[in-house]
């Protein structure tokens, strides 16, 4: 037997107990940073949903854009204006992301049936997916999700269908928010009962020294993870990724996990390996999970 056979074989025998415990566990991904940026991630992150979907996983992929939008909205005369690491959204700016938004899921989607017919794309304005609630003035037309509706995607997914989602939500009036994608990522996974919630981005996870890339954390308890968001740890655009982490394993999520979404295969790395990638937040109470 050749040294790389030997490679491939002792690869999956270190995945079969993680195939077994995730056997028809719904996982939460949600997608951002540069594995939907990058031609080749894209098509890697792609070909791995299908992967886990095909060993009997149920993958539910919430999608952002943010990188996008602002491209985009600068294209129109709209200048991108963040607090906290959320976009402060006008009717135009609402206008423009929902566009690229959908674009996205689209080709998101597309991207999943190039290799079978399986994916389906979503807004939270679908079904009333997501019922939304104004969030703070300062931000304008930013939302935060009130309420989520998943016999929708527990139909998909019950049919081996990969639902694709984009987080736009409207109030019970019919007005229209844009809602951070990985706040949206957290409200479904809890409401889902998801085994997993995993945030891929561009960064390899929390630092302990944010002038060391190397310094990642590689684990987080709740409290832990409380203490750095009333630290000055927590900033930009992270800040809302942990706050998604702790709203997830808060509302039921045994992890939820930070991913380094420029590093290839990083999801199948984080889920089938022991080696694992970014920063984990664990429950609690939650034992026997990795």
């Amino acid at each position: 037997m050749s040294q790389s056979a030997e490679n491939t074989a002792k690869v999956l025998i270190e995945a079969l107990p993680y195939i077994r415990r995730f056997d028809q566990s719904l996982i939460v991904i949600k997608l951002g940073g540069a594995a939907m940026e990058d031609e080749t991630l894209f098509a890697h992150f792609a070909a791995d949903v299908m992967l886990l979907r095909s060993i009997g996983m149920r993958p539910v992929i919430v999608h952002g854009g943010g990188p996008q939008i602002s491209a985009f909205g600068e294209k129109l005369g709209l200048k991108p204006e963040f607090k906290d690491g959320l976009r402060v959204t006008d009717a135009d700016t609402l206008s423009a992301a929902r566009m690229v938004l959908g674009n996205i899921n689209k080709d998101i989607v597309a991207a999943i049936n190039r290799r079978a017919p399986v994916a389906v794309g979503l807004s939270g304005e679908d079904g009333g997916l997501i019922t939304a609630a104004p969030g703070d003035a300062d931000l304008g037309l930013v939302g935060s999700v009130a309420r989520v509706r998943p016999d929708l995607i527990q139909l998909l997914t019950s049919q081996r269908m990969i639902p694709v989602v984009t987080v736009i939500g409207r109030d019970l009036t019919g007005e229209a928010y844009n809602i951070n994608a990985d706040a949206g990522a957290a409200a479904l996974a809890a409401k889902l009962g998801a085994k997993k919630a995993i945030f891929l981005t561009s960064t390899p996870g929390l630092l302990a020294d944010l002038e060391d890339p190397e310094s990642t954390v590689s684990e987080l308890s709740l409290g832990e993870l409380q203490g750095v968001l009333d630290s000055d740890q927590a900033l930009g655009g992270m800040r809302p990724k942990l706050e998604a982490c702790l709203a997830a394993v808060s509302g039921g999520v045994p992890r939820a996990h930070i991913i380094d979404g420029r590093i290839p295969h990083a999801l199948l790395i984080e889920l089938l390996t022991d080696k694992g990638v970014g920063t984990m937040v664990a429950g609690e109470y939650v034992i026997d999970e990795a």
